[in-house]
């Protein structure tokens, strides 16, 4: 068996010592991560019964879980990843990769053929541990969502997404801001104060 790092013995450490995951245990969440959703709804009011909504990176499911929760029965919650999830009571699943046309087809099928109101992804490459390579992938994955919002947004409606703040970041606040009315960032306590991840908060999409 491989020999654990430094590095990671001590993520380890910290991860079972977090309060956030003690949280997400006794409240039967999915993931500690559902706390970052729930602080900025709780403040902004994102998630509303009857809206459309589709989760991007969503597995294991804790924003989906959240989400689905809040919006209720009546409206739509699509959930995509190249991850399996386990079923969500009242979210509609697609196991693939949403950059593919097939996927992205069986995505837009299960939303209806009609626009949503908000996008969420807290999707995340797979971390080198080097900024180099780290930060290109994120900032693709995060123009990928904005991408994708194009297409399915209603006029007035949200995106919510993770990047890390570097090379690239100045860049994509530009383009949201050319797209939506109103960007802000919100970094929720649930985020590791060290980690350079933070979420845009883009609200009143305009047609583009």
């Amino acid at each position: 068996m491989p020999k654990r790092t430094k590095s990671s013995a001590r993520w380890l450490a910290e991860h079972a010592s977090d309060e956030f995951v003690k949280r997400a245990k006794s409240e039967g969440w999915r993931s500690r991560a559902v706390f970052k959703l729930q602080e900025i709804d709780q403040r902004e009011h994102l998630l509303r019964k009857g809206i459309r909504c589709v989760d991007l990176g969503a597995a294991p499911g804790g924003w989906s879980q959240y989400a689905a929760r809040v919006i209720g029965a009546g409206s739509r919650l699509v959930a995509t990843d190249v991850l399996p999830m386990d079923a969500i009571p009242g979210v509609e699943f697609v196991l693939g990769d949403f950059r593919e046309e097939a996927v992205l087809e069986q995505v837009l099928e299960r939303v209806g053929g009609q626009k949503v109101e908000l996008v969420l992804s807290d999707m995340a490459p797979n971390m080198a541990g080097i900024d180099a390579v780290d930060q290109p992938r994120s900032m693709y994955l995060a123009e990928l969502a904005v991408e994708f919002a194009d297409r399915v947004l209603a006029p007035g409606g949200d995106l919510l997404i993770k990047v890390f703040q570097g090379e690239g970041f100045e860049a994509m606040m530009r383009d949201l801001r050319r797209r939506f009315d109103r960007v802000s960032t919100k970094k929720p306590k649930a985020s590791r104060p060290r980690s350079p991840e933070i979420y845009l908060l883009a609200r009143q999409f305009r047609m583009v």
